[in-house]
């Protein structure tokens, strides 16, 4: 009897999680060489940072199929199921072709599990990642767009040689894997940036630009900067999001319609088309490619509306920097009062950090948990560290997403025109709420 998708994804998560790295190439590689060399298929653009990793890869997807390619797209973590990971032409792997795609390369799996190269057997990432390097092959795309998982250097997406290295504006996350100086998890990811790339940095801390631009010398990688070559001249907000003005190569492009909201998604298109444009050996793309490219963008679970009357908002920020970035877009394109909160968070974060940032905004947060990972951090330790910051009256629990939602559209509902929901904390919570929230089929 041939297993369900529901056992195949099962079977593969119960690998070494992705949160437990097993720092070493040599298993993805050699799953990669028994399958034909699929990473060297197609053309890569790589792209690391800390945050807006996920959103800017969309955007260059986007960008890129506006220019008439096929594009594959891998990205990382999903929100309700493994097949949004490969994303093809736009459209995540559909389940019968993800089922398929792993009863084929499984046996190959298995001679790389029975070898423990480094004393470890094929990770669930490492697993994943040869699965998108072949679907890719198979399909075949013009270009790959690959979010890095964890770092850079020793990434199993990394055993690629990028034709562009993107990366986003860096900062403290991971400390236990990556290093506790941004320096030093600069240094983990400028590992993408290799002789005969360009590389297309995001603004940097002083610390992380100097690491990044040591590595560009190093390998004579071709660099493009932030503010002295790209960049975000301007941006508005609207209804449904903003109107922006970049930078491009050729010069200055205005009245583009970005339909995400925040400074930080205005960066991140700048970005995108930077390393756009990179790819294409700085060739500009025409203003009706960059328009229609971004205006065709949508990226799920970043300040996206999920429900009306009253209005939730889901995120996925986990970080300090994450959560900064999603208040002050929160507030710039809302202005919520008062402002409900569902959080749920990973033990391993900086969680008093990113609870500082939200009690500046939230009137009333909800602590819950996860339960889809044993990572998470239970929803009374959650509150006692919320009591800290928010103080204890404006903090309450519920024992799961589904109770923590109700109660915090209660409280909404009770507060009257103006108030809503910001659901956030961990990629995890966020893949709960809108498994929950967000229809099957209704593309939002």
């Amino acid at each position: 009897m041939s297993r369900t998708h529901a056992q195949i994804v099962t079977e593969l998560q119960a690998r070494w999680p992705e949160h437990r790295v097993a720092p070493s190439q040599a298993r993805v590689q050699a799953l990669c060489d028994l399958l034909g060399s699929p990473e060297k298929s197609c053309p890569v653009i790589l792209v690391a940072g800390t945050n807006g990793k996920g959103s800017t890869a969309l955007m260059i997807d986007s960008l890129l199929r506006s220019l008439g390619l096929r594009v594959g797209r891998y990205s990382s973590p999903h929100l309700v199921d493994l097949t949004e990971r490969i994303s093809i032409d736009g459209l995540d792997i559909s389940e019968d072709a993800f089922d398929d795609l792993v009863e084929q390369v499984l046996p190959l799996v298995e001679l790389i599990d029975a070898q423990l190269i480094d004393g470890v057997a094929m990770t669930f990432f490492e697993v994943m990642t040869a699965l998108a390097y072949a679907a890719f092959a198979d399909a075949p795309v013009d270009v790959a767009v690959v979010e890095v998982g964890l770092g850079g250097r020793w990434d199993a997406t990394n055993i690629v040689e990028a034709q562009v290295a993107v990366v986003c504006p860096i900062d403290l996350d991971h400390t236990h894997l990556l290093g506790d100086t941004i320096a030093e998890i600069a240094a983990e990811k400028a590992g993408i940036i290799k002789a005969g790339s360009k590389a297309v940095l995001a603004a940097q801390h002083p610390d992380a630009a100097r690491v990044l631009l040591a590595r560009c010398q190093q390998v004579g990688a071709e660099v493009l900067r932030e503010g002295p070559e790209f960049g975000l001249i301007d941006r508005q907000p609207a209804v449904g999001g903003q109107v922006i003005r970049v930078e491009t190569a050729q010069g200055p492009l205005g009245d583009i319609v970005l339909p995400l909201f925040g400074a930080h998604m205005a960066r991140n298109a700048a970005l995108a088309v930077a390393a756009t444009e990179a790819f294409l050996g700085g060739k500009p793309m025409s203003a009706e490619v960059i328009t229609d490219g971004l205006e065709e963008v949508k990226v799920p679970a970043r300040l996206e509306v999920v429900r009306r009357s009253p209005t939730v908002v889901l995120d996925t920020c986990h970080n300090p920097h994450g959560a900064r970035a999603t208040i002050d877009g929160l507030t710039e394109a809302f202005d919520f009062t008062p402002l409900i909160g569902v959080v749920a968070m990973m033990a391993d974060k900086d969680v008093a950090g990113v609870m500082g940032i939200f009690a500046e905004a939230m009137t009333t947060v909800v602590c819950t948990t996860i339960a889809s990972t044993s990572r998470a951090l239970p929803a009374q330790d959650l509150a006692r560290l919320a009591g800290d910051v928010f103080g204890a009256e404006r903090v309450r629990t519920a024992d799961d997403m589904a109770a923590a939602i109700d109660d915090a559209v209660r409280l909404a509902d009770e507060a009257g025109p103006g108030a809503g929901v910001l659901i956030a904390g961990s990629v995890y919570a966020a893949g709960e709420a809108r498994a929950m929230l967000v229809r099957s089929g209704d593309g939002s």
